[in-house]
């Protein structure tokens, strides 16, 4: 992982409180974060991103980037400079906690880390439940806390199992799980969330939904979900 720390005028997040706030980060089609670049009619290709470390007054914020893949946002991310402008997009704020839950299952990789931490951190201090996080290796641990009775276990690609093997190993607890799964498209959407609904959870009352599909960049990924979603519907 690398952390990026940016500064501007954020107004717009004053009352988002949300733990999932995220940004987008807008770029060229070929990747440059000069929109002067952009052609006649063209359409910036954006990059969403989980918000650490707000705060407002000062007008900073941080993100982690995945160091993986090949893709022109983690390239500039690589190899920006300190004082490069680019151009940000928001903000917006998706899941948090549910203080009523009887216990919590927190999933995801690389990409979901950072809004995972986030929803931890939010955590009731008595919560019970479960944190599965993937990385490359064990090297790419990172350093996690969560309340005493949050059970915190991590996957690495190098190894056999993968996500959606270790949430179906889990312990099924009894009452009602708050749920906040994200990563591979894939793996998420076609094999952890049927498995979700087997037990009982409500996709609609969850967070559940990829990130990034393999072998998709963004824009392709965008589409295919959105073909997805209209199958899902029909």
């Amino acid at each position: 992982m690398l952390r990026l720390r940016f500064s501007g005028d954020l107004a717009a997040f004053a009352g988002f409180d949300g733990t999932d706030r995220y940004v987008k980060l807008l770029f060229t089609p070929d990747g440059s974060p000069d929109l002067t670049q952009l052609g006649e009619g063209e359409r910036p290709s954006v990059r969403s991103y989980t918000v650490l470390e707000l705060d407002v007054e000062a007008g900073t914020f941080a993100i982690d980037f995945a160091l993986h893949g090949s893709g022109f946002a983690m390239r500039w991310a690589r190899d920006v400079e300190v004082g490069a402008t680019i151009t940000v997009q928001g903000p917006g704020e998706g899941y948090a906690p549910d203080p009523a839950a009887d216990w919590y299952l927190l999933a995801g990789d690389d990409a979901a880390i950072p809004a995972i931490r986030q929803a931890v951190d939010a955590l009731p201090a008595d919560a019970e439940g479960y944190v599965v996080l993937q990385v490359g290796t064990a090297s790419e641990e990172l350093p996690f806390s969560a309340p005493t009775g949050v059970e915190v276990r991590w996957l690495h690609r190098d190894q056999a199992a993968g996500l959606p093997d270790a949430v179906r190993a889990l312990p099924w607890r009894d009452g009602r799980v708050d749920v906040f799964v994200h990563g591979e498209a894939q793996a998420v959407m076609q094999e952890i969330r049927p498995y979700l609904a087997s037990q009982g959870v409500d996709a609609r009352a969850s967070s559940i939904s990829g990130y990034w599909k393999a072998g998709l960049v963004d824009e392709e990924f965008r589409l295919w979900k959105k073909e997805l979603a209209a199958a899902e519907a029909s």
